[in-house]
Parts: C-alpha cells; sequence; structure tokens
C-alpha cells in the first residue's frame, strides 16, 4: 500500500507541511500519524468531495467554431464529463448530427432548448455563444432545472444563488499573462 506523508505532498504543492495536515482535517480522519496517507484512499476521499466520482452530463449551447472544438476535446470524457446535448440557433446546423465521445448527438434548435437539456438529462451546461443572447439563454437553462453553468461568453451573467455559474473569458485571462510578461520585462526577467 503505497502512502505519502505530508512533506511529501507540501514539497509537490509549494506549501507546508503543516498547512496540508490542516487542509487535509477538514475532510476527516484520513492519514496515521507519523506513517501518512494511504495515496489510494486519499484520492478517493478527495475525488469524492470534490463530486467528481460520478460522470457528468453536460450540454453545450453554441456549436460554433469554439463549441465544435469544445466536442471534441478529450479531456473531458477522460475527467468524467460527457457533452449528451448540443444547441444552437444556426438553420444551416440544426438537424445535423455531429460525433462527441458520448455518441452522435443531432444538434438541436435553440427554441428546444428546454426539452433538449431535459430529455438528455443534462446536469451542467456549457454556454459558448456571443454575449448578446448569453443572458437570455443562461435564464432558459435556469428554467429548465440545471444548477450550473460554465460560461464562456465574454459578459457576466446574473443568477439565482442555487445556480453555480463559473465565468471564463478567454481575453482577460490573456490580459492577466499580458501583465505578468510586462512585470516580468520591467524586473528584467
Amino acid at each position: 500500500m503505497p502512502v505519502v506523508n505530508s512533506v511529501e505532498m507540501a514539497e509537490m504543492c509549494g506549501t507546508s507541511a503543516a498547512q496540508i495536515r490542516k487542509d487535509l482535517s477538514y475532510m476527516g480522519e484520513l492519514g496515521t500519524r507519523g506513517i501518512g496517507y494511504d495515496v489510494k484512499a486519499l484520492i478517493t476521499h478527495i475525488s469524492s468531495a470534490l463530486g467528481i466520482t460520478e460522470r457528468r452530463r453536460a450540454g453545450l449551447i453554441g456549436y460554433g467554431r469554439f463549441g465544435s472544438a469544445l466536442l471534441s476535446y478529450s479531456g473531458f470524457p477522460e475527467r468524467g464529463f460527457e457533452i449528451v446535448a448540443v444547441i444552437d440557433a444556426d438553420p444551416e446546423k440544426v438537424g445535423t448530427q455531429v460525433e462527441s465521445f458520448a455518441g452522435p448527438i443531432t444538434i438541436a434548435p435553440v427554441q428546444d432548448l428546454e426539452k433538449a437539456l431535459t430529455d438528455a438529462h443534462v446536469d451542467l451546461v456549457i454556454l459558448a455563444t456571443p454575449a448578446q443572447v448569453a443572458q437570455e439563454l443562461a435564464d432558459r437553462v435556469v428554467a429548465a432545472g440545471v444548477k450550473a453553468i460554465l460560461n464562456l461568453a465574454p459578459v457576466r451573467l446574473s443568477h439565482p444563488d442555487d445556480v453555480a455559474v463559473r465565468h471564463v473569458c478567454l481575453s482577460t485571462e490573456l490580459q492577466v499573462l499580458s501583465f505578468h510578461l510586462a512585470q516580468k520585462a520591467l524586473n528584467g526577467q
């Protein structure tokens, strides 16, 4: 049984052993004093605490260039996410079949968004739409009963407190990286 101790984990994470022990203590009794943590049991316990032990069914709203790239991203199924519904407003795309790691999916029209999400038993939605329609679509996603949205549209969404929303704005992330580059240049690095 491979074990890891708090000192080894601290070195891997760039923190202190005391911080590792403190953080893990919030999840209950996991290790044995003086021995460490059973690696397999620790992975299982942390995965369960993070809610990543079960597969999650995702809906993708917006099948443009970005949406189609997301559908073909192999990292999702590897981490327990399956895109099981694709929805778009473009009449040229609606009704066509696309391949996902979960199998073939027929692109549903945005008019049928609620039905498509419900029929596919979607747990969370990836919103890859233009900013001007993102809030309206997010409202409809919430009305359909979905409680988690990954917002890739360049706009902040308002949402009920019981709905988890993560905003990912790629241009903002690039600005942050640009800032770091500028700081390194100022410091002669």
